[in-house]
């Protein structure tokens, strides 16, 4: 005899969509193809600061608590791919306390190395409009010397030395992870509920796939470290822009085929029907006209409804509306207003 103990379940294995620090990894592994750095190493920030000035000690113990943590997370990671079974993250600790104060990179936001173009806007308002565009907002990465003093070790849109190289913003591209995680979420958005039912859906992808790739990499991480809503909400922009956009030719198309005797879309056939007095008028005879109520009354009826199990013409008796009803013929509905 077959039991439930004699059967083993098998449990799909949980298939891993997106998360954002696997986008963050992708966004700063994109951005480094637009950069240069003396040694590879310098690839790697600590802390992210708006300008020099911000360099102090408080800074100095906000990245070696940063990357004392992030050393443990990858210490534990390495340890757990080599197939070691029963490790604690607490075993990898790294003490902030042992990383030397010339290991820690700062990324400085600043436009110093993006030369200046004041002819590109007519009325420039920020810093950025002073300067030629970018893909993403520049920075520099510094680092203390054995001399404390800090010394640049990076620069975005950059191409050669530190002294003797030249700005660019054509020679990086985006890796294909992060590409590939563009089409995900564009495609798993599209499969929503409010989206999937329309036959132009993929138009919308497409819309959306082209606006994640011009502004993908302007997200900044020193704003922000949430990039998936980020990019959320573009995708959601590119939805709804298609959306009205067809909404208006399928209006356009519509009042033709009606100006020229011919049969609408469903669409509009359905807005003519409920627009039509006769049809509001029978609304009306069924459900009664729809009143006001304060939250304090709507409380008080909802325990007489709780109490009786239905509402009487009597429960409304002391109930005051915005404005007079007529008690004989219906019942009035009650609405919410918060």
């Amino acid at each position: 005899m077959v039991t439930h103990t004699n059967i083993k379940r098998k449990f799909m294995k949980r298939v891993k969509y997106l998360n954002n620090r696997d986008l963050l990894a992708q966004i700063h592994a994109s951005k480094n193809t637009y950069c240069s750095y003396v040694t590879p190493e310098d690839a790697q920030y600590d802390l992210i600061v708006p300008n020099l000035k911000k360099v102090n000690a408080s800074a100095v113990a906000q990245a070696r608590k940063a990357k004392a943590k992030r050393l443990t997370q990858e210490a534990w990671e390495q340890a757990k791919d080599a197939g070691l079974k029963k490790i604690k993250l607490a075993d990898y600790t790294v003490s902030p306390r042992k990383i030397d104060k010339t290991d820690l990179v700062f990324r400085v936001m600043m436009f110093d190395h993006v030369p200046m173009d004041d002819e590109r806007k007519k009325n420039p308002k920020t810093t950025a409009d002073h300067h030629s565009k970018v893909n993403f907002p520049p920075f520099q990465h510094y680092k203390f010397d054995k001399k404390d003093k800090l010394v640049c070790v990076g620069k975005s849109h950059w191409v050669g030395g530190m002294n003797n190289g030249h700005f660019s913003v054509d020679h990086g591209k985006m890796t294909n992870q992060l590409a590939t995680m563009y089409m995900k979420l564009c495609e798993r958005y599209g499969t929503r509920a409010n989206w999937r039912g329309y036959t132009y859906n993929d138009e919308m992808q497409s819309q959306a796939l082209m606006q994640l790739s011009q502004i993908g990499l302007q997200f900044d991480e020193s704003k922000s470290d949430n990039p998936f809503a980020y990019y959320t909400a573009a995708i959601t922009n590119s939805f709804t822009r298609i959306l009205n956009i067809e909404k208006k030719n399928q209006s356009i198309r519509d009042d033709l085929l009606e100006y020229n005797g011919m049969m609408p879309s469903f669409t509009r056939q359905n807005e003519n029907d409920v627009n039509a007095p006769s049809y509001k008028k029978k609304m009306k005879n069924v459900h009664g006209d729809v009143h006001a109520v304060n939250k304090t009354t709507l409380a008080k009826l909802n325990k007489v409804l709780k109490k009786k199990g239905s509402l009487d013409r009597e429960d409304f008796e002391g109930v005051k509306f915005k404005n007079k009803i007529d008690m004989t013929n219906h019942k009035p509905s009650i609405k919410k207003k918060w």
